[in-house]
This record gives structure tokens, sequence and C-alpha cells, in this order.
């Protein structure tokens, strides 16, 4: 981890409302893992004062890029950077996904939630795995990546509340309907990331089917370090006992199973 001063080589609206930026750092290139995160300063001043931690979307010769949703007064400074403009990075942050050997993996995806999985699913397909990506949200302009998973070669499946995209319904209906197929089981690992309820149904449906899952938590995260104490989450010790950690610190990535839902 270090605090950085990189380049902004692109700043892009992919849909209404999300922007994708790439960063030139040789550094986070070299350290970066899918899962981990960096902390953005977004203002040259002090408004707004806290820095915005966004998940590494993919990691890139000399650099990598963000995916993020302007949702604020942070991400819409974001937004207006320029090609060309220093920015002020700390990172990377926390602890990634891990990797496991697998013929076939799943990743699901809720939202904003595909930001940090698309490094997973390069690194995963980089592996000559078999690679599924199911991705939900509530309308069509809120899915996406679809065409960028495609590209790494993995199999694309899209889910939409209103039915404007893909089954009408839930991305975890979706995987709940593929687990019936005798072809997966506990050689097919889960990666999720998105809402917490998307996420707490996603652990639900693995843990029914003995399914190793990992699940990387969509938090607010203040100093990115552990030391604020703003990001707890609860995690079961034994049937009885719990503790708490800090997602910022201590993940943003845990296993399903051992998070008190």
């Amino acid at each position: 981890m270090k605090q950085l001063n990189t380049k902004i080589i692109k700043n892009e609206q992919v849909a209404p409302g999300f922007y994708r930026m790439r960063i030139e750092s040789g550094y986070l290139s070299g350290k970066s893992k899918p899962g981990q995160f960096v902390e953005v300063r977004c203002s040259e001043g002090s408004d707004p004062l806290l820095r915005r931690p966004l998940g590494v979307h993919r990691i890139i010769n000399n650099g990598i890029e963000i995916l993020y949703e302007v949702v604020g007064k942070g991400t819409k400074v974001l937004s207006g950077k320029k090609t060309g403009e220093g920015l002020d990075i700390i990172g990377p942050l926390g602890n990634g996904f891990d990797i496991v050997s697998a013929d076939t993996a799943i990743i699901v995806a809720g939202g904003i939630g595909v930001a940090p999985l698309m490094a997973l699913a390069e690194k995963l397909v980089s592996r000559r795995g078999s690679v599924i990506v199911l991705i939900g949200a509530c309308k069509k302009e809120h899915i996406l990546c679809e065409r960028d998973f495609k590209n790494t070669g993995a199999k694309v499946l899209t889910a939409t509340e209103d039915g404007s995209c893909g089954k009408k319904g839930r991305v975890t209906d979706i995987l709940e309907d593929m687990l019936r197929l005798p072809v997966f089981g506990a050689r097919s690992p889960i990666y999720a990331c998105g809402p917490s309820g998307m996420l707490a149904a996603v652990a639900r449906i693995a843990g029914s089917n003995r399914i190793p899952c990992q699940v990387s938590l969509e938090e607010r995260m203040a100093c990115g370090v552990g030391v604020c104490l703003g990001c707890p989450v609860k995690i079961r010790k034994s049937s009885t006992q719990y503790e708490y950690k800090m997602v910022c610190k201590d993940g943003p990535v845990f296993n399903a199973e051992d998070i008190a839902w």
C-alpha cells in the first residue's frame, strides 16, 4: 500500500450515471489483486473531506481501471475529471478473492457490484477454467459490463426486475435454477458482489448446496485501513459466539458462511 500521485488516462461515461476511469500507475498494476480497492481523493480542496473507496475494476498494463456510480458530491467531482489530470490514490487496500482451482467458477454481480468482478473474471479465464457470470439489476440500463465479460470468454446471463433484459426477476433466481443442474457442485465456487440483500441470498443458496462462496461486501469505508472502526461486519466464531471485523482491513472479501447475515 502506498499513497500515489497517478495520472488519469481516460474517464468516460459507460451508462447513465456510471463512469469508468483508467489510471496510470505501474505500482498499482503490479500490486493489485482482484477484489482489492483503492481510496481516491476526489478534490484538491477539503470538500469533500473523505476519500472514496472504489474497487479495482481491471488490472491492466501499467495501471488499473475503476468503475463507479455517481451517487454524491465526491463521485460527482470525480466524473468531471479529464484525461491528463493527476489523481491522489492510496492503495491497493484490503484482502482480495482467494482464487481456487475449479473446472467452472460462478460470478454473481448485482448492479455496481460488477466493479471488482471484472478483474476476477479475467484472472479466472486466464487459468483456462470455465467462467459463468450472472448479472442482475433493476432495469436494462443498469446492466453493466455484459459485453466486457463476454469478451473475456465467460458465459453471461442477465436478470432484471422489470424484465427489460434477460430473465425477469432477481439474479439469484438464475443462480438457483442453474444449481439444480447436476454439472454444478462443490467444485464450482461462487464469487459475488452486490447489495447486502442479494449477497445474503447468494450465501443461503451456496450453503444449501454445499458450495464454497466468497462475497465482496459493499460498505461505507472512511479510512480504508481499519482505524476509524466505521465499517464493522458481524462474523461467526461458533454457533453461539460472534466477533466484529472491519470490512476495509479484514475484507472486503469474506467467506459467505462466516458472516452473520
